[in-house]
């Protein structure tokens, strides 16, 4: 679709015309012109929005769209148009389908699904077959067919030695192992974050010591083995302490940090209402201002929105029964807005892609139309119409927002909310 976005102000701070205001002209997918009141001489579509914004696309490091097999929950197509519509150009799908993405034809499966839409597909293996810890997965497979890293969602690697042989192994094809840490044992029946509000509730609580014990001890594999880690959604305040003075040995680690742990505290689970049940578990303010210090000086090197759409039968049930997760992609950037400035978010919504290999479309003449359209202004409440989701399990229904995306131009597309 050939496009002029008429009057954009420029978010990229590699790009020559970063926070500047400018027309943009786009050809084919690429952009042909940057510049003032451009002619229209081609009778382009005209793309006029209120306060534009735009910016290099965005990339969300994990989301889960159930299909194969939990299609009920969401579709690969239905979750695409989802993140198309958030401002998202390019996701990385969780491996938490049935089957589990394991192996090279669950790859190709994903990837064929996705094709023609706007919003890329990245597809995330599984580090062990069907996820259970126990051997390693098909990685190498995986890789050749598409995939960009390789981890088990959500699941902690409690035998050291497969996550130890598994950094080994990728180095051999530049892999990126995804290392989720929170220690079973100490964790144990833990619902919530353990705090004055689990003992209030009198629910089972998970300390922050879960996490920091197994990034200490998946830190000190990597300092023996080599090669890259990247640590998914962390939540403490000492995780990140760690993960400081791992990168100041010079260790290939990376992490991110779910949108919800950087706007919502424990406080919100007073109610015992399930759609604040998530992994890792909802913490305390300390934690929270500790999180936005972490994005603010570097240390947390992307911000996902760990979009996990659920079905009501598992949401809508007792707090200890109930699955954990929440969407997140229809209120990532207006839940962002509220907490951190617009050229963090940014930064933060396009930095994984260094990190998980996938190409970069700086916004200058030339390149590829890969762009994020968005305004950071206006205040509002979220609100269930606003879910695009075919579940609903959004922790951020009535919760304020600044800002909102309004779409996407990519693989010479443009998607508009």
């Amino acid at each position: 679709m050939n496009v002029i976005l008429k009057n954009t102000t420029i978010i990229d701070n590699e790009s020559a015309y970063h926070n500047q205001k400018a027309d943009i002209k786009i050809i084919d997918g690429i952009i042909t012109k940057i510049g003032q009141n451009l002619s229209n001489d081609e009778n382009l579509n005209v793309v006029e929005l209120e306060d534009l914004h735009v910016s290099q696309g965005w990339f969300d490091t994990s989301v889960s769209f159930g299909e194969p097999g939990f299609e009920d929950r969401e579709t690969i197509a239905n979750g695409l148009s989802t993140a198309a519509k958030s401002g998202f150009t390019n996701v990385a799908l969780q491996p938490n389908s049935l089957p589990v993405i394991d192996n090279q034809s669950q790859v190709s499966f994903v990837m064929n699904k996705a094709n023609g839409f706007a919003t890329q597909l990245h597809p995330i293996g599984a580090f062990t077959k069907n996820s259970e810890g126990n051997d390693l997965a098909e990685m190498f497979d995986m890789k050749n067919a598409g995939a960009i890293a390789f981890g088990d969602y959500n699941k902690n690697s409690d035998n050291a030695n497969i996550l130890k042989i598994g950094l080994q192994y990728v180095q051999d094809f530049d892999g990126l192992v995804l290392a989720y840490c929170q220690d079973k044992t100490i964790k144990g029946n833990g619902v919530v974050h353990e705090g004055l509000v689990s003992t209030r509730m009198g629910l089972k609580g998970i300390p922050a010591l879960a996490e920091e014990l197994e990034i200490a001890r998946n830190l000190f594999l990597l300092e023996y083995t080599g090669g890259k880690m990247h640590i998914p959604t962390i939540s403490s305040a000492k995780s990140l302490e760690l993960i400081k003075t791992a990168k100041a040995k010079g260790l290939r680690v990376s992490c991110s940090v779910a949108v919800h742990n950087l706007v919502l505290t424990d406080d919100v689970l007073t109610g015992f209402d399930t759609r604040y049940k998530v992994t890792p578990p909802l913490r305390d303010e300390n934690h929270r201002k500790a999180l936005i210090a972490g994005v603010l000086d570097g240390t947390i090197d992307m911000i996902t929105s760990d979009h996990n759409p659920l079905d009501i039968e598992h949401k809508k049930m007792e707090f200890d029964n109930a699955k954990n997760g929440t969407i997140g992609l229809e209120s990532a950037f207006g839940a962002l807005q509220t907490v951190l400035p617009l050229e963090i978010i940014v930064e933060k919504l396009t930095n994984g892609k260094n990190i998980f290999g996938i190409e970069k479309h700086v916004i200058k003449e030339g390149n590829k139309a890969n762009i994020s359209l968005f305004t950071p202004n206006g205040n509002w409440e979220f609100g269930k119409e606003n879910i695009l989701s075919k579940s609903k399990n959004s922790a951020f229904l009535g919760q304020p927002m600044k800002g909102r995306a309004y779409g996407i131009y990519n693989n010479n597309q443009l998607i508009l909310n």
